[in-house]
């Protein structure tokens, strides 16, 4: 039986489909074990880092440097596909990890806005949130870190999807606002729009998100995640 976490793999491998030779870096265990997923089976292009300065093969092996100033020519120009956190995100993509609440005094102080404009602009990226809530899916977020589509344009600046432990979600939409493109089987399209706090775009028929192949759930358990860290990121319901 495939589990809910195992349906987010999927989920998040996907947003890496097509993308040919780019850097993926994603930012969490579920979205890593996509990332290595992907390149195993419909990515063989992608290229994965150690997060610092080497390009890795799927052994871990370095296969290849990465200085920091190759790093950011492909940063600035599109060459890199992110899949990063959101502690709030809207319906056009609007994305804070800075803090919530007002910010000359804010309730809580977070990560601060760190990369997020440089990547939202000058790169695709994706976002992955593991609690899906009124609390993360928000009207407005209270400090745009990452840049919507109600902000910014360019030839770098694109969304891929959203994924988080109930669905999928992408901006295909006339006005960029997010859809549910899928729920996890388990889940009903009612369930997501009420832990959501905003009209979410999409018909009331919304399928469900793909199956996995045999060969793809081999690979998760038995080759990138034996320990199996990804059911503590997304626990059984």
């Amino acid at each position: 039986m495939t589990s809910r976490a195992e349906y987010c793999v999927i989920a998040c491998a996907e947003a890496w489909r097509d993308n040919g030779e780019v850097l993926a870096s994603p930012m969490g265990l579920v979205p890593s074990v996509g990332a290595h997923l992907a390149k195993r089976t419909f990515s063989p292009d992608l290229l994965l880092t150690d997060g610092e300065a080497l390009l890795v093969g799927l052994d871990g092996e370095p296969e290849g440097w990465l200085p920091y100033r190759r790093h950011l020519a492909m940063v600035t120009g599109g060459r890199r596909h992110v899949m990063m956190g959101a502690s709030q995100i809207d319906r056009y993509g609007n994305q804070n990890i800075s803090c919530i609440g007002d910010w000359e005094r804010p309730a809580r102080q977070l990560l601060g806005v760190r990369g997020a404009p440089v990547n939202t602009l000058n790169n695709p990226v994706s976002y992955w949130i593991p609690r899906h809530s009124t609390r993360v899916f928000v009207e407005r977020v209270d400090m745009v870190s990452g840049v919507g589509y109600d902000r910014a344009a360019g030839p770098y600046h694109r969304l891929g999807r959203v994924v988080s432990d109930l669905g999928v979600f992408d901006f295909d939409t006339p006005d960029h606002t997010l859809r549910l493109a899928s729920v996890h089987p388990g889940v009903t399209a009612e369930e997501v729009r009420a832990a959501t706090g905003f009209a979410l775009a999409g018909g009331a028929d919304v399928p469900y998100t793909r199956e996995p192949t045999a060969g793809e759930l081999r690979l998760i358990r038995e080759v990138i995640d034996p320990a199996g860290l990804r059911e503590r990121e997304v626990p059984a319901r």
